[in-house]
């Protein structure tokens, strides 16, 4: 797993890097203290891991992920609790308070090889990119279904599997939300957290929420809060 650190603080970051040194499975592929320089790095690595401060000057951890469009794992490390709601508006992966413990490192470092190992393993299948055009088979109990893409309109992650909304039905799909992802049209489906993915076809309004993300409301019925994270992306998708 590739993995950056951001952090301003030299010592803490360095102490981090040597910490994290200890697990094989990481490799540390750059670090800095400048959110900018910071920005740019994940643009040019796209790492599968981010250790991101939060507090910093010039720019803030958030500020740095609404600069970007990171798909991979993303760790706070910050000495400022009151972060930790905001932060899962981000799909945070994990939170962790400074001083880092190593005890408290190696639990989220294993938490973090079980989701990966998991993935991997529900995603052996060779990928095949599907087009808006598309159909996918799907069943439902005893119902069985040659599905178009365009009839679905909302897929919902369940531990490594999916709920796939259709019609009046939500089968249970065997596979991760990532893999699904990865085989969908960016045409025609967005994600819209960590938990979910829409058709923009389905589309019927969108709204400011409390906390200023972005609040779809489906043709279905079901609102979807758009995270801090994906809102940004969203706005750059649909706007001239």
């Amino acid at each position: 797993m590739k993995a950056i650190i951001i952090e301003d603080s030299r010592l803490a970051r360095l102490e981090l890097a040597n910490m994290l040194a200890e697990y094989d499975q990481l490799q540390i592929v750059a670090q800095t203290g400048d959110p900018d320089e910071g920005i740019q790095l994940i643009k040019q690595h796209q790492p599968d891991v981010l250790f991101l401060d939060i507090q910093m000057p010039s720019k803030n951890g958030f500020e740095v992920l609404d600069a970007v469009n990171f798909k991979g794992q993303l760790i706070f490390t910050t000495a400022y609790d009151e972060y930790a709601i905001r932060s899962f508006e981000y799909d945070v992966f994990d939170y962790l308070l400074k001083p880092i413990e190593p005890q408290r490192l190696t639990v989220s470092i294993e938490k973090l090889k079980k989701h990966i190992s998991d993935e991997n393993n529900s995603e052996l299948a060779p990928i095949t990119q599907l087009d808006a055009q598309s159909s996918v088979f799907l069943k439902d109990g005893e119902q069985c279904d040659f599905v178009p893409l365009k009839n679905i309109y909302l897929i919902e992650s369940c531990g490594n599997y999916c709920f796939v909304h259709y019609e009046r039905y939500k089968p249970l799909l065997k596979k991760s939300l990532n893999l699904l992802e990865s085989r969908l049209p960016q045409t025609l489906f967005f994600r819209a957290n960590r938990q979910q993915i829409i058709n923009l076809q389905h589309i019927q309004q969108v709204d400011l929420a409390v906390n200023a993300n972005l609040l779809i409301t489906l043709k279905q019925g079901q609102e979807i809060e758009v995270s801090r994270r994906h809102s940004s992306r969203f706005k750059q998708l649909m706007s001239l």
